[in-house]
């Protein structure tokens, strides 16, 4: 939307990673069974600018499990020009850490395919 891009018409880069924060979180939540919280973004990459008018797809898959934290390779993508278009704008690793019904780190359970 308007309200978050600058002059230029480019949407803010901390609107994207929200939107991949939250996306990634999801995925994280969906391993975990559980509560989780993002505890570092490590290899966040900026390719190309997302713009007023494209549709930002976040596209997030568990890259790797620690006793209580997660990794979550995320990758953000543009529809555009009426959705003609696939462009990746983004790529980063957002790790998250599962919370018991306390708020305390807890074990993720490993799983195996």
């Amino acid at each position: 939307m308007p309200a978050d891009a600058n002059p230029e018409g480019d949407i803010f880069g901390g609107w994207v990673m929200s939107q991949m924060d939250i996306g990634s979180g999801l995925c994280a939540i969906e391993y975990a069974k559980s509560r989780v919280v993002t505890a570092a973004v490590d290899r966040m990459s900026f390719i190309a600018p997302v713009y007023v008018g494209d549709v930002l797809c976040v596209y997030a898959e568990v890259d790797k499990v620690g006793r209580t934290s997660l990794n979550i390779h995320v990758e953000a993508w543009a529809l555009r020009n009426k959705h003609s278009d696939r462009v990746q704008v983004t790529q980063g690793t957002f790790i998250f850490v599962a919370l018991d019904e306390n708020g305390k780190p807890k074990p993720v359970e490993l799983k195996t395919a």
